[in-house]
């Protein structure tokens, strides 16, 4: 079921730093059931440890995004805000999105509003069969800003699997970042 995602674990085994599923397969692991097709797999990594990928991405074609459009990465170049994303391919065809998260001291932080933090001692999340992903608040938050179709389905699917302190520091993140989200109307009932 989650054999994609049991891939990667195995293929991260070598990368000394934090990791986590991310997006609608983060959501599917907290749930514990694939509840939907995935057009991609992605892996958010801290920004501070992204040559660290550098041993995993031996032999991989990598781009990141500008303008939203795919540029080479000289993969001696640091990647500084506003580039985010890091698109890796392997020759057999396997691509990676790879996001870069920031961090102030123990504190994870919002790229889109830095006012928005989480504790880095609470992103320790893992599915049953040991694979890191992301914090479903946290997926949700960065969800909120274009919210599609796949979008909506996720936050009705996981609703009830989250527990009271995820929703509230959900609803205050979507208080202070989109402060008229069709989700808070859930979220404050």
């Amino acid at each position: 079921m989650f054999d994609e995602c049991l891939y990667l674990k195995n293929w991260m085994n070598q990368y000394s730093g934090r990791w986590w599923i991310a997006g609608g397969w983060a959501v599917d692991l907290h749930i514990g059931e694939q509840t939907r097709e995935h057009k991609d797999i992605e892996i958010a990594i801290f920004r501070e440890d992204q040559r660290l990928l550098l041993p995993q991405l031996s032999g991989w074609e990598a781009v990141y995004m500008k303008d939203k459009s795919p540029v080479p990465w000289d993969k001696e170049q640091w990647l500084s805000p506003p580039i985010h994303e890091i698109h890796a391919f392997s020759g057999e065809g396997t691509e990676i999105e790879f996001l870069l998260n920031e961090k102030k001291h123990d504190r994870w932080k919002f790229s889109r509003n830095e006012k928005i933090t989480f504790p880095i001692t609470r992103m320790n999340l893992q599915s049953e069969q040991g694979i890191p992903y992301l914090n479903p608040e946290i997926v949700l938050l960065y969800k909120a800003k274009h919210t599609r179709e796949r979008d909506l389905e996720d936050f009705d699917n996981i609703f009830v699997y989250l527990n009271e302190h995820q929703k509230e520091w959900l609803k205050q993140s979507l208080m202070h970042h989109h402060p008229h989200h069709q989700w808070l109307k859930r979220l404050l009932y």
